[in-house]
């Protein structure tokens, strides 16, 4: 009788507190004691808070030794936490990275008008930078975005191109849509 390999399977941690590096560890250190590896990890500071978000992965045991440790955890250290289990990502049609960079006057309306432009033309989402600043010179206040996005691969890109510059000119945004490159260091 032959046996099965293991499926690893995960579970997405949602975490937010007020130390970054307490955050850090101790989300970190829960997923190492309950024999969880953490697949990926993206930590922000939004003002006084920072906000963690980890993919756990390891067997079903493991995975749930670490969600019941979570409530404890979070009373503790006086964090808030979420989570949810996830599977493996489905097989998904070939698709192009691209990278759009958009920077502009603010407008609370602007993250909402790509990503309805982006689903207009079935360009898949994959991650988000968005940051409000003061312009120095003027003291006005200016967003940044950086979206990373796919693209089927047949997509006609220089119509998509054209589409995407009449809609960012039409909106009075600098913005620029180009393949995705690695980042050398």
């Amino acid at each position: 009788m032959s046996v099965l390999p293991l499926r690893e399977q995960y579970v997405l941690i949602s975490a937010m507190g007020s130390d970054p590096l307490e955050l850090t560890n101790v989300i970190c250190r829960a997923c190492q004691e309950n024999r969880c590896s953490v697949v990926s990890s993206r930590l922000t500071r939004h003002g006084h808070y920072s906000v963690l978000i980890v993919q756990a992965g390891g067997t079903w045991d493991a995975l749930a030794r670490l969600e019941s440790s979570l409530p404890s955890l979070a009373k503790r250290h006086k964090l808030q936490l979420t989570h949810t289990r996830s599977e493996d990502e489905e097989t998904r049609p070939q698709a192009l990275p691209y990278i759009v960079y958009v920077s502009a006057l603010y407008r609370p309306d602007i993250l909402a008008e790509l990503c309805q432009f982006f689903a207009d033309h079935d360009i898949g989402l994959e991650n988000i930078t968005y940051d409000t600043f003061q312009a120095p010179q003027t003291n006005t206040t200016m967003l940044n975005a950086t979206i990373t996005v796919t693209l089927l691969a047949s997509t006609q890109i220089n119509w998509l191109r054209d589409q995407f510059l009449d809609f960012a000119d039409a909106l009075n945004l600098d913005a620029l849509i180009e393949p995705w490159r690695p980042q050398i260091p």
